[in-house]
């Protein structure tokens, strides 16, 4: 994705290393950054992030030590992203059931907001070429082979649509709420995830955009945001069930 790096908003106030080693790992694992792409240079990346150089430095040694970045010296030097090639399971599954379920409905509420609007306002403000991204993300999940070309292709497809509003608040929020949902989502379950019917829904929901239809795209979009709720819900409840036990989470 190009110019990746901006997609991760900076921080409110000012950062520690770890928050930013999870926002840089995250946008890893959502398909955000590429595999091998090379990160901005220290000083750039830093001021993207709004953080110094100095804690910039801290978060890409964490990286470096969990091996999803490595740093290669002279002229054609530089940190490089590298994309493990399944997403980290367990630390997904103990966010799961670290939520609880009133913080999951609350998340769904801010999602269905932004989720609702980007496609509404992706009807009326998206490029041809927007549009056409959006549509050949369909195909990529239904193509998408393994857990993590699947998270990355879902989190990709909500990604564009907030990025073809035009709006750079609703396009970071997207990222935000894909970062904290997409991969919970996609967990190995009693019941996996229905790969074909989630690819349905996205593609109403880019129909909808490419005929500019933004009330139906923002309805499609809603409903899409309720069922991964109800998803969430049953794992969760599953997950911390007494007979389930959170060990054999």
């Amino acid at each position: 994705m190009a110019d990746s790096p901006r997609l991760i908003s900076p921080l409110s106030s000012s950062g520690r290393a770890d928050e930013i080693a999870q926002r840089i790992t995250e946008a890893i694992h959502l398909g955000l950054m590429a595999d091998g792409e090379q990160l901005p240079v220290e000083t750039e990346f830093a001021h993207q992030l709004g953080v110094s150089p100095m804690t910039l430095r801290e978060a890409l040694g964490e990286l470096r030590r969990q091996g999803l970045v490595e740093t290669r010296r002279g002229r054609t030097g530089g940190t490089f992203v590298r994309r493990p090639a399944s997403p980290p399971v367990a630390m997904l599954r103990e966010r799961l059931v670290g939520t609880t379920v009133s913080a999951l409905r609350d998340l769904a509420d801010e999602h269905q907001a932004v989720a609702g609007l980007s496609a509404k306002l992706a009807a009326e403000r998206a490029s041809a070429a927007g549009v056409r991204r959006i549509l050949a993300l369909v195909d990529q999940l239904s193509a998408a082979q393994g857990l993590g070309a699947q998270i990355r292709a879902d989190s990709r497809f909500h990604i564009e649509i907030a990025m073809s509003t035009q709006s750079e608040r609703l396009t970071h929020r997207e990222v935000a709420l894909q970062a904290e949902t997409a991969g919970m989502l996609w967990l190995p379950f009693d019941t996996p995830l229905d790969t074909e019917a989630v690819t349905a829904e996205h593609h109403a929901i880019g129909t909808a955009i490419a005929e500019e239809d933004g009330e139906r795209a923002r309805q499609l979009a809603e409903r899409h945001v309720q069922r991964n709720l109800r998803r969430l819900t049953e794992m969760h409840l599953t997950l911390t069930s007494p007979s389930k036990g959170v060990v054999d989470a």
